[in-house]
């Protein structure tokens, strides 16, 4: 039996607990074709029009597929007939090894986002809805995760460039679906969904059989909600403890003291410590909470070897720890053009003015080393974090190391800003809902 369309009233109550907007909001959305996506993309469309907003919708094209191109100029191609502004986002390079979605997810919110910090939007919205949330929690328990992953997608998470909201993540897939059929609007069904290569897949596959164990979408969404309020409620704990034990410098390392996490909690501790690695590396997530258990173990030895983990070095020096970037993760040199923003290794900005000289890039220091006053500022940052630093170079090599105070010619050359931006931050927050 098809379900009550969702109407505009009852979607303008989804959206009131992330108020506030500013005046004429605009909004993006990261439009798949999928039902679910299409029907946020309509409904964030009339939610925006009534206030005097727009949204504008984004497709991530991660060449995985060879259909993927036609599918992302359909969509465009819909919503351009409801007056809908939509731009296609494309993932370059390799098709990625191992874990493929979780790779093209951390694509398509690096797109996303960079999208949102270029053109000034504060808002993305993406389309996850109950059994999507349902799915996530038994994924993450099926991990070994603990309280954070249990607790499932946030319904706001603030990010660096955005906040990441999800309305619908208390909605019935098949709601979503006869929303669209009310509308009169077509959407794509990706064949990812039904390829067995993937565990979301196999789940779906497995629906039935759960929920008559009990463990259907509604009581899942249901779990994550109430784990969610028990992690709201113990982060102000952890905030205040990462504000005790840690130091961060600009130039994107920390130092940690050990005692400080030695006498909170295990639990406080624990989530300290992966909120800590996940900023240092500018990632979405932490590690998985057994590799973050093992190191948490080790933390109090005094003799305490140099771990790698999550894209960081965690080294002990003089009763403390330094917490770096690890150079063999950095993401490689990207292209800075003038008067754009460019976003690298997903933890630093760089805002150049429109007179900045062309043929530019940003990338790691590496072995350079600079001469000078620069030396002399190096002597006092910890060796192992001066690799990662970021660095500005031309085609005639280093132009700018901006932490080191280091400028070709002992002047920059524009006038630029350089920001430390890590994806999470050390007091990310958000809520759930069912």
């Amino acid at each position: 039996m098809a379900a009550a369309p969702l109407e505009p009233a009852e979607f303008a109550r989804l959206m009131a607990p992330f108020a506030p907007f500013e005046s004429y909001p605009h909004l993006v959305v990261a439009v798949s074709g999928g039902a679910d996506s299409m029907a946020l993309a309509l409904l964030a469309d009339g939610w925006a029009r009534d206030r005097d907003g727009k949204i504008t919708a984004l497709t991530v094209d991660h060449r995985l597929r060879p259909d993927s191109a036609a599918e992302a100029a359909r969509v465009a191609t819909w919503l351009g007939r409801r007056g809908i502004a939509h731009a296609t986002l494309v993932r370059d390079g390799p098709a990625p090894r191992g874990d493929v979605q979780a790779a093209a997810r951390e694509a398509r919110y690096g797109l996303l986002e960079a999208w949102c910090a270029a053109h000034g939007v504060l808002h993305l919205l993406t389309g996850h809805q109950r059994e999507d949330q349902a799915e996530t929690v038994l994924l993450r328990l099926a991990r070994g995760s603990g309280l954070d992953g249990l607790a499932g997608m946030a319904a706001l998470t603030e990010h660096a460039q955005c906040r990441v909201l999800r309305p619908l993540l208390g909605q019935r897939r098949t709601r979503l679906a006869d929303t669209l059929v009310a509308l009169g609007q077509a959407w794509i069904d990706d064949p990812s969904n039904r390829n067995p290569t993937f565990a979301r897949a196999r789940l779906r596959r497995a629906e039935a059989f759960l929920a008559e164990e009990g463990l259907g979408a509604e009581r899942l969404a249901a779990t994550a909600s109430r784990l969610g309020r028990a992690r709201a409620a113990i982060e102000p704990v952890v905030a205040a403890l990462l504000a005790r034990a840690v130091w961060f410098h600009p130039a994107g390392f920390a130092w940690l003291a050990p005692a400080e996490l030695g006498v909170a909690p295990d639990e406080i501790g624990l989530r300290a410590l992966a909120t800590l690695l996940a900023s240092v590396a500018g990632a979405s997530y932490p590690p998985r909470l057994a590799s973050i258990e093992r190191l948490y173990r080790e933390i109090d030895r005094e003799t305490m070897p140099g771990r790698t983990l999550g894209g960081c070095r965690i080294l002990p020096r003089r009763g403390r720890l330094l917490v770096c970037r690890e150079p063999e993760a950095v993401e490689p040199p990207l292209p800075a053009p003038p008067g754009a923003t460019t976003l690298w290794d997903h933890r630093f900005e760089l805002r150049l003015p429109a007179s900045a000289p062309a043929g530019l890039t940003l990338g790691a220091l590496g072995d350079d080393a600079p001469d000078g006053a620069a030396s002399r500022l190096a002597a006092t940052l910890p060796a192992a974090a001066r690799a990662t630093l970021p660095a500005l170079r031309d085609e005639e090599g280093l132009v700018a190391v901006p932490h080191l105070d280091h400028f070709r010619g002992g002047a920059p050359p524009v006038r630029f800003r350089l920001f430390f931006r890590p994806r999470r931050s050390l007091t990310q927050s958000g809520f759930t809902v069912v």
